[in-house]
């Protein structure tokens, strides 16, 4: 069990991890192991989350999650399949503790008088320089 917030746990097996060849250091060592780790998690189908979190975990994924709903975290940072594992389940818990927390609705407000007042300045100057383009009169009687 994977613990994210106090109301979130997720699964074990809700997580898929598939080992992959990583380029970078580890010198003739990166050509025999595969150190990489690709987490897979479905999002769309989990039942650990509620459909909020799903949604703005969906918005936050961005193109790490498919078209099918899973999310993919890919992790290579390190030489070991084990740093990787734990960097990769690392990344997911922080990406789900981000979706977790609500936004702070937005608040409207009301332009200052002095902001008004400067828009209205700005326009009339602009005005003016258009107004000084267009009037050209030549006097050739």
């Amino acid at each position: 069990m994977i613990y994210i917030t106090p109301d979130i746990k997720i699964s074990e097996n809700e997580i898929k991890f598939r080992f992959i060849r990583a380029s970078g250091p580890g010198g003739q060592n990166v050509n025999k192991v595969s150190t990489a780790v690709q987490l897979r998690f479905d999002v769309k189908n989990s039942t650990s989350l509620s459909d909020q979190v799903r949604y703005r975990l969906t918005r936050l994924a961005g193109r790490r999650i498919t078209e099918h709903g899973i999310l993919i975290i890919e992790a290579r940072r390190f030489r070991t399949q084990e740093g990787n594992r734990q960097d990769a389940i690392d990344r997911l818990i922080k990406l789900i503790q981000k979706a977790a927390e609500k936004p702070k609705p937005r608040i409207k407000t009301k332009p200052t008088f002095a902001s008004r007042k400067r828009l209205l300045a700005a326009k009339k100057r602009r005005s003016r320089i258009k107004l000084m383009r267009g009037l050209v009169s030549t006097s050739e009687d």
